[in-house]
Parts: structure tokens; sequence; C-alpha cells
């Protein structure tokens, strides 16, 4: 991709979100390699300004740089990096807004990245066919991934390798059930995990009923935040006590003496 040369392009910074197809904007609109992204106005009828307008708010969005992009909320949606913006180019509070625009370099946080390597590597190549420089983020900041001159550099290979099984880790630590979480198990009530072994999960149900359930028959619903079971997966271990049954029939017996004496 060749940015005109006799315009001199804005150096902006923006996000992306990033899937198998590539980059999109938060908006769905999809960027295509070595495209340019034209701006298109979906406020005014029938397109009747050229974006980005003054009275609208058409156009490429994008911050002055990623202190700004973190500050107004965006940096956390997805990949991001520096971008060209060329054209018609308008200021405003939230940064930017542009005719044309496509992407200087990208910026990979690492739980963007999928842990499956067969997955990361077919991600990484819709981002490859951009012809940008690629970068991991980490904690000691970013390091490069791919360079369109010297294509894949060692050291941010390693470093998206390490910093992804560490996001990895972290995540299923967080996604482990523990003693003390609590279970949906459908249809009949929010369960208290008592024992989390390595293979089966102790559930108290109503303080006194107490499930038995494989592991791996708990799921995260993440829509829902928060671990759910099917009914049918877990066994009961514990009946109600024998005392709880015991004065209804006393009672019976009784008044049924009464009747008869």
């Amino acid at each position: 991709m060749n940015i005109p040369d006799y315009v001199s392009p804005i150096v902006a910074y923006r996000t992306w979100q990033w899937d198998n197809l590539g980059l999109r904007s938060l908006n769905e609109e999809q960027w295509f390699p070595g495209q340019p992204l034209a701006a298109s106005c979906r406020v005014s009828q029938a397109g009747c300004h050229q974006p980005p307008c003054l009275t609208c708010t058409c156009g490429v969005y994008a911050a002055k740089n990623f202190d700004h992009l973190r500050s107004i909320g965006y940096a956390d949606y997805g990949i991001h990096g520096e971008t060209y913006l060329w054209g018609k180019v308008v200021e405003h509070r939230l940064g930017y807004r542009a005719q044309f625009a496509y992407p200087k370099n990208l910026v990979l946080p690492v739980n963007a990245i999928p842990y499956k390597l067969a997955e990361a590597e077919s991600r990484l190549e819709t981002l490859l066919s951009y012809g940008v420089d690629l970068f991991v983020s980490s904690e000691k900041g970013s390091v490069q991934l791919w360079s369109k001159e010297l294509g894949f550099n060692a050291a941010g290979f390693d470093c998206l390798i390490a910093a992804g099984k560490k996001y990895y880790d972290d995540y299923l630590r967080e996604r482990t059930v523990k003693q003390g979480d609590r279970v949906a198990v459908l249809g009949k009530g929010i369960a208290l995990v008592a024992a989390a072994g390595d293979r089966e999960i102790t559930l108290t149900l109503w303080n006194r009923v107490k499930l038995k359930l494989l592991r791996r028959d708990i799921i995260w619903n993440q829509g829902n935040t928060r671990w759910e079971a099917e009914p049918e997966s877990a066994s009961e271990t514990t009946q109600p006590s024998r005392h709880l049954q015991t004065p209804s029939r006393a009672l019976t017996f009784s008044v049924t003496a009464g009747w008869y004496s």
C-alpha cells in the first residue's frame, strides 16, 4: 500500500477488531489489505456530502496517539496501532475524522492472540497481508514481531509465546472452579462449592443437599458471567434428614389415634 506522495499524511492512532477475515472498525467496517479505507457517510441521506463534514459525525476516526486513545477509553477494544490519515481531515475532541486511512503498524495485546499455535498462525497470516510492521505488547513495552523488510523477528516470536502462555495460565487459574464459588444448577438453584478436587466438585444446595459432579460438567457462561451445570450431571449424595419428617408422622399418628379413641 503506497500513500500518495503528493500529500503529507497525518500519523494518528486507533484500534481495530481482528478476526480470521482481517481488520474491522468498531462499527464493523472491513479494512481490506492493500486498499485505503475511504470514509462514507451513514448519517446523511443518499450521502449528500463528502466525508468528513464539519456539521456531521462521518469520517474514519483516530486518536492523536496511544495515550490519547487510552484516555478516551478505546485502548482495550482490540488490537491497536498507528494509522495514516489523508485527504480531508477534521480535528475534534476525540482526535481526527479523515477521508482516507490505512494502518502504519499494528500492536497485538497478548489477550488478543489465540493460545493454540495453529489458530494463532492463521490469524497472524491475515495481518501479514496488510504489509505493515507488527509488534507484541509486553510488560517492558512493544517488541517487534514482524517487519515488512526483514520478516519475523525471533525475539518477538519468543515474547509472543511466553506472554501468550502466561496469559493463558492466568486465564485458566481465574476460570477454574474453586471452593467458595457459586454454581447455577439449572432448574434447581444456586449452589456453593463446598469442595473442589482435581476431578470432582461437591456443591451444597439450599444449605443441606449435597451434589457431586465432575469438574468438566461445570461450564463458565460468559454471557451470564457465572458457572453453570446441567442438573442431569449432578448426583445427590445427601437426602433430607429424617428428623425433618418425624414431626409430621407423629402428628398424623396422634390425630389418627384421637379420631379412633
